[in-house]
């Protein structure tokens, strides 16, 4: 397509996340890192809230509570959107920033963490509405534990057999969504992922292991409409073993629950 929104996440010295409409999209750590994506399919027609959490809590963590750190050295983070100029996707200097968050500590300044710093923000691209503003709001979390439990161990099941098919089928909705930020042929999105997952499985790249079901990290997003279902360290609890070139691929898992069935959505 013509006009792609790009978020572009930018540290240095500290770790931040990006959150688009309470979903986080993106996280990097304190090493100067940066990060940098399409985001259409997690904004809205109209005010979109975006925020930047800096020195974000391990995902699972239960010590949230601000604490005080001493800036070694210049901090700062620093997060955009971007709109490039049309026949120029790839080019940061000749994009229009349509949203900017920054923070910044002085070295020797001490500073709390986490902090999240908010704006909101219309943009200039028209959004549809999305199926997960629509989704029920859960209010317990740890109820549906088992169900998606139950759940993710019956798409990891299959994946590692080499049936793809119930996974497309679980991703359905979020894949018709794709294919209509993008402006893509949805056959076209469910091709290249099926290829992709027969493509690991033929070269013995499709082993995955999930966490227990008590150890999979549940977290509330979307205002409480998806659970974000991650393993131990952050990472999406769907992810395969490493390969020995160190290589992993993992696939967001952003779930609804509704009439007691999970549903795909982010």
């Amino acid at each position: 397509m013509d006009r792609l929104l790009m978020l572009r996440l930018h540290t240095q010295g500290c770790a931040a996340e990006a959150v688009l409409n309470d979903i986080p999209v993106g996280r990097v750590g304190p090493g100067g890192s940066g990060l940098s994506i399409p985001v259409h399919e997690y904004l809205l027609d109209g005010d979109n809230e975006i925020r930047l959490v800096v020195g974000p809590a391990a995902p699972g963590s239960h010590h949230r509570a601000a604490r005080p750190v001493l800036a070694d050295g210049v901090v700062g983070a620093r997060l955009r959107l971007l709109l490039p100029r049309i026949g120029h996707i790839g080019s940061e200097l000749s994009a229009r920033t349509v949203a900017e968050l920054d923070w910044a500590a002085e070295d020797g300044e001490v500073y709390s963490a986490p902090q999240a710093i908010t704006r909101t923000a219309a943009l200039p691209i028209k959004f549809p509405r999305w199926r997960w503003l629509d989704a029920p709001v859960v209010d317990d979390v740890e109820a549906h534990r088992p169900l998606i439990a139950q759940f993710l161990q019956a798409l990891a099941a299959d994946l590692m057999r080499g049936d793809c098919e119930p996974f497309l089928v679980a991703s359905r909705l979020r894949l018709e969504e794709l294919a209509i930020a993008y402006q893509q042929p949805a056959a076209e999105i469910v091709t290249r992922l099926r290829s992709r997952l027969q493509l690991l499985h033929a070269t013995k790249a499709l082993k995955i292991v999930l966490p227990a079901e008590e150890e999979i990290i549940l977290r509330r997003c979307a205002n409480g409409r998806l659970i974000e279902c991650m393993g131990s360290a952050g990472q999406p609890v769907l992810a395969t073993v490493p390969t020995p070139d160190g290589v992993v691929s993992a696939w967001p898992m952003r779930i609804a629950v509704v009439n007691a069935r999970c549903h795909l959505l982010r």
